[in-house]
């Protein structure tokens, strides 16, 4: 293989595209089913469970780790990101991962690139009003990443549920020949959602950060419950803000497919919420 480094007995490292498709071609050779989790590194143990599920689905398994410049507006954190290749691979050996790609940004978007993806549908509320460039941005990545790594299967977290249903869209309505696994959310011990993210927030902040799920329980119940729905969820953002986050981007009932308002037709409904806590905006979602 070209660029291929060795991490440990069972996991590799590679660079290029074409040490890529000789490691998956191999696989193919063997007759393996191939998995995939692309990531954008500063793994933690969501990320991990995604590898596991994989894991389960199929016989290898390969993880990417690239930070995506085309879903980060200029005043976002692409350049603070926190990037930790070494021990990210450390982590990915110790769960059964296969093979770990780590493309440069010239490779992904070389000097001549002219082409994007664009998603309509569930990419347009929500996220896609607060960063109208994101889902764009996670589109033209995760196509290129299907069609660089071929997968069976490819396992992405719910706590990006919007994403999810993004990609889930797509690949229907394109036909690709990849089954796109949503894996529920990993939380820590006091229900605040596992994120990279997460290692932005001060010590004080962590500790309000789990009133994000506090709320978007207590909502959840009040729907279940046949209450008012309007004014639980406005009751929901003033507690936010009280507890001291702010600006609450939304906190909003939806379809939980479509994620338009909900309709008398609606299957399942899902409550998300974004919000900042000092500098770091934090996101969470639940079923309901």
């Amino acid at each position: 293989m070209l660029n291929a480094d060795p991490i440990s007995d069972t996991v590799t490292r590679v660079r290029d595209l074409t040490a890529l498709r000789a490691a998956v071609r191999a696989f193919r050779a063997k007759g393996l089913s191939v998995g995939f989790v692309p990531t954008m590194g500063a793994l933690h143990a969501g990320h991990l469970a995604l590898v596991q599920h994989a894991k389960s689905l199929c016989d290898v398994v390969v993880v990417s780790i690239f930070v995506n410049p085309k879903q980060f507006a200029p005043h976002e954190d692409f350049g603070r990101y926190p990037r930790q290749e070494d021990a990210d691979a450390a982590l990915l050996a110790t769960v059964g991962c296969d093979l770990v790609y780590l493309p440069e940004a010239d490779l992904m978007y070389p000097s001549v690139f002219a082409s994007l993806v664009h998603v309509e549908g569930p990419a347009r509320p929500l996220e896609g009003e607060f960063r109208p460039q994101f889902f764009d941005g996670v589109a033209t990545v995760v196509m290129k990443l299907f069609n660089q790594v071929q997968p069976d299967v490819a396992v992405f977290g719910e706590k990006d549920y919007q994403q999810l249903q993004v990609v889930k869209t797509f690949v229907r309505d394109l036909d690709l020949p990849v089954k796109v696994v949503g894996l529920p959310t990993v939380r820590e011990a006091d229900g605040l959602a596992l994120s990279s993210r997460n290692a932005y927030l001060s010590a004080e902040e962590r500790q309000t950060a789990a009133r994000l799920i506090v709320e978007l329980n207590a909502v959840a119940e009040t729907v279940r419950n046949g209450g008012d729905r309007d004014v639980a969820l406005q009751t929901a953002t003033d507690n936010l803000l009280t507890a001291g986050f702010g600006p609450v981007d939304y906190v909003t009932l939806r379809d939980a497919d479509t994620l338009s308002e909900p309709g008398p037709d609606t299957r399942a409904l899902r409550l998300l919420a974004a919000a900042w806590l000092g500098k770091t905006r934090l996101i969470d979602n639940i079923a309901v």
